[in-house]
Formats: structure tokens, sequence, C-alpha cells
């Protein structure tokens, strides 16, 4: 097949990751695969996958503006050149582009929904969804049915993957030399790695770190992401007495260096459609605290191979983190089992071959 992957840019997130690790499976089982977007610090690993990129000006969130046009206009005569089959969009402005590329080449259309939309009146009269959608989670598809009353026949839910044996890795390094590359001293670790965002919930983890820090005051949080909460977050910080505890670190091009420097992760999130970087931290064996919310629940089972917290509960969340600090065995235990249920369950070759299979479905091709 010739598929085309839309998506607003290559920037270190979620997204870039999910298209990435999909993208190059594809390429490896011998499709040929395209990626449109507006580059991005990660474009150098998808032109090391085999993936042809293709430059277009769609980093935007407006879902009415000239950069959708332009894209459309130019990505209508390549799609005609290059065959293409399949075109794979993977958020609300590239949904809206990929309908109008439907207009004019007539091409089959998938959207893949990473997480929860608000309900806002374009949305709901022009939902563009397509002829294939892919919930990234059962609780996805359910927010998809509820809320904008898409038919349940017409979802399918395929779970991120992981390349596991990149995350293998994260073990092998030293943990007290990485915290030391971060400018982190060797004080046990609490990270998180998501986009500075109210909906990640990171002020209930600074605040449940003053708890945390009462008992272990060589504990550090590292926060990893950029964000428009950043200077609150920083205030709230330094309010609480524990500025010089709680690390802010950029988006890095490899999340592995910041993993590796890290003893608990968590993931206090307020709603989340599944959690890659919380999937990428089970893959390498850490112990793991998640919010009782959405797709978190598909990959905790509380006391199992990980902890689970009550959302925006900074108290829960400082009890959670304690027990992993007091037991050091037992956190070594859970992130064992995260990282075999992570292998069993959410491989990169599960992802692109139930992704593939839907390709074929859309298609009309047997399998």
């Amino acid at each position: 097949m010739n598929i085309l992957h839309i998506t607003n840019h290559l920037d270190v997130g979620g997204i870039t990751s999910y298209v990435l690790t999909l993208a190059g499976g594809l390429k490896k089982r011998g499709h040929n695969v395209y990626v449109a977007s507006s580059g991005g610090e990660l474009l150098g690993k998808f032109k090391e996958a085999g993936v042809i990129y293709i430059p277009i000006a769609i980093r935007t969130k407006k879902e009415i503006s000239p950069g959708i046009i332009s894209s459309a206009i130019k990505l209508s005569g390549i799609i005609r050149k290059y065959k293409i089959d399949i075109i794979h969009t993977h958020s609300r402005t590239t949904q809206v582009l990929s309908c109008l590329l439907h207009k004019f080449t007539g091409r089959t259309r998938i959207f893949t929904c990473h997480g929860f939309f608000k309900r806002r009146f374009l949305r709901r009269i022009f939902p563009c969804w397509g002829e294939g959608i892919i919930a990234i989670s059962g609780q996805v598809k359910e927010h998809l049915v509820k809320d904008f009353k898409v038919p349940d026949k017409d979802i399918v839910v395929i779970n991120n993957g992981i390349d596991r044996d990149r995350f293998k890795a994260v073990a092998s390094k030293p943990k007290i030399q990485m915290k030391k590359n971060l400018g982190l001293s060797d004080g046990p670790v609490i990270g998180i790695i998501a986009r500075l965002s109210d909906v990640k919930g990171h002020k209930y983890l600074i605040s449940a770190m003053k708890k945390v820090l009462e008992k272990y005051p060589a504990a550090q949080l590292l926060i990893v992401g950029t964000g428009k909460t950043q200077r609150d977050l920083t205030g709230l910080a330094g309010s609480l007495g524990i500025g010089k505890s709680v690390f802010f670190l950029p988006e890095i091009a490899d999340t592995i260096e910041a993993l590796a420097a890290t003893d608990i992760f968590v993931m206090p999130s307020l709603q989340e459609g599944l959690g890659l970087a919380l999937m990428e931290a089970m893959a390498s064996a850490l112990a793991v605290i998640g919010s009782n919310v959405g797709g978190i629940r598909t990959l905790i089972q509380p006391g199992q191979n990980g902890l689970l917290a009550s959302p925006a509960d900074s108290e829960e969340l400082a009890g959670a983190i304690l027990t992993l600090l007091n037991d050091p065995l037992k956190r070594a235990e859970l992130g064992r089992q995260a990282q075999i249920f992570i292998q069993n369950n959410f491989s990169q070759d599960k992802m692109v071959r139930e992704t593939e299979k839907e390709y074929l479905r859309c298609l009309n091709v047997e399998d």
C-alpha cells in the first residue's frame, strides 16, 4: 500500500511518537509510507526509518485557515502522483484537511483519535470522521460514541504500541550517571513526561512532593515538557518552599534520557486517552503511579504492575509515592511486572498489524 500520514508537526510528543512507531513499522512490512507535516525536532527519525517527508504549512489549531487550503492543493497533486491508497490523520485540523483531500481525490481516509475532544460547534456540524476511525483505548471509543454519537460499529480500538527493544536499554544505563547528566543529585527522582497543561495534573504532583520531601528531603521532582502552565507551576513550587527540589526540563528528543534517571514515574492526569509516556515508563521497568482515569486504567492493574490514585488528590498521590519509596523491593517488582505487561500487550508489531488490517477493511481488500 501507499500510505500518507498527516500530522501538524513532528516535535516531541505523544502523537509524533505514535506516528513514528506506526510509520516505521509499516515501512518494515513493505509499504510505501509518506508523512506530510510542518516538520519538527524528530524529522530526522522519520527519515532514518525510510519514511518520505512532505513539507506542508499545517502548524495550526484553527479548523478554517489558509494553511489547510494550501496544504490541500499541494497534497492533491502528490496523492495522485504517488498513487496514495490511504490518508491517515491524527488531529482535528488534519482531519478537516483530509475531508478536502477526499473530495478532491476520492481517497480513503482513516482518523486516529488520540484523546478527548471538546464538543465544539464546528466539530458537531462538520464531523469529518472518514471511512475508518481508530480509538487508542476503549475509553476514547466510549467518548466518541457517547459525546459525538459516532456509531459503535464505525470505531476500532487499536492501542498504542511500544518498540520494546528500545526501552529495554533503559535498565542497562547507570542511573546515578544519568541523574548527573541532567543536573540532578543522587537522591530519588520522581518523574513525569507530559506537556505542561492543566489536564496533565502537574500541580497536584507538585503539591504531593511537599509531603514527600518531609520524609525524603533528598527526593527530586523531574518535570519534562513545555507548555502554557510552566510559569504557574514554577510559582507553585516556590510558594510551597520546594522550588530547589523541582526541576523543569524542556522537551528532549529522546525520552530514554529522562526515564533512565527516574526512580518512580507518575502520570497524575485529570483526563488521558491512554498515556504513551506512561507506557514508555512501564516498558522501561519503572514503578509507575497513575490517576484512576481514562486509558490509564487500561494500563495499570493496581498492586500488580503499578499504583492508581484518585485524580486531583495530592494527599493520595503523596501516599502512593511514599509507599514506593519506603519499599524498594515492591518498587522493583512493580517495575518488572509493568515491563512484562507492556511486552505482552502493547507491542509495536501488534499495533502495526491491527492498523494494517483496518486499512485493508476500509479499502475492501481481503487480508
